[in-house]
């Protein structure tokens, strides 16, 4: 099916090709980053394929008068075609996502009972798990941590999703309504009641757009390492907003 005619994106077929062509090296560069992020299962060939449909569809939907750049809007697409191609082979068990809607209320709980962010050691204890198996459930979830942020907020089609509002300092958009702008404060709010190295990871990650491996090196730490903090930080983040909209 065609994608519907944007009059303020590309003006033609010949500037739609050329804008695809001109960012292609998108697709690369989004599927480098992202092969941490996802199950062995998923081929650097489906990724690829995933993202240049993404691509495509970016182009096809973009829209100049928003005052967002093309990069940033086509790579939020190409990262979300990605997720959309997960889902669709449905790898993520009700098992799994039974684990992690578990460990996002214990999380939440825990917090509105100790009054702070719990540490890993709070957490373990209130799931009756030991630490390594607690950190063993973390990786487990990591995937459907990540997935997770490409769902809209408000369940609707055009709603704006997680990973949106999260990054929103970096998309300057003159037309942006108040609600969104009040989220974007709620999730700020919320980001610094994480643990310093949550944060850390969480600002790394996703504002300086570095990659796990990068992020492991700069604290001294595995890579696996920084995939506990990065699920930990995104459960308790999207329990909260979650819970709220």
């Amino acid at each position: 099916m065609a994608a519907p005619h944007n009059p303020y994106g590309p003006s033609s077929k010949d500037e739609l090709t050329a804008l695809i062509k001109r960012h292609m090296h998108l697709i690369d560069i989004t599927v480098e980053r992202m092969v941490p992020q996802v199950p062995s299962f998923l081929s650097r060939d489906d990724m690829t394929s995933a993202a240049m449909t993404g691509l495509i569809d970016a182009a096809n939907r973009f829209d100049r008068e928003k005052g967002v750049q093309f990069k940033t809007f086509a790579e939020h697409r190409i990262r979300g075609s990605i997720y959309d191609e997960m889902r669709k082979q449905d790898w993520f068990s009700r098992t799994l996502r039974e684990k992690h809607t578990r460990l996002c209320r214990t999380l939440n709980d825990l917090e509105h009972r100790l009054g702070h962010s719990p540490n890993e050691v709070e957490a373990a204890r209130a799931m009756n798990l030991p630490l390594e198996q607690y950190q063993e459930l973390l990786a487990q979830v990591s995937h459907l941590g990540c997935v997770s942020l490409f769902e809209t907020l408000d369940n609707s089609e055009d709603g704006r999703t997680f990973l949106e509002n999260l990054q929103s300092d970096s998309i300057p958009g003159p037309v942006e309504s108040l609600e969104s702008l009040e989220l974007t404060h709620e999730i700020a709010g919320h980001l610094k009641k994480l643990s310093e190295k949550e944060k850390l990871v969480i600002t790394l990650y996703y504002y300086e757009e570095l990659t796990q491996k990068e992020i492991a090196e700069i604290l001294e730490v595995s890579e696996g390492r920084i995939s506990q903090l990065h699920s930990q930080a995104l459960a308790k983040l999207k329990m909260k907003i979650g819970k709220s909209h």
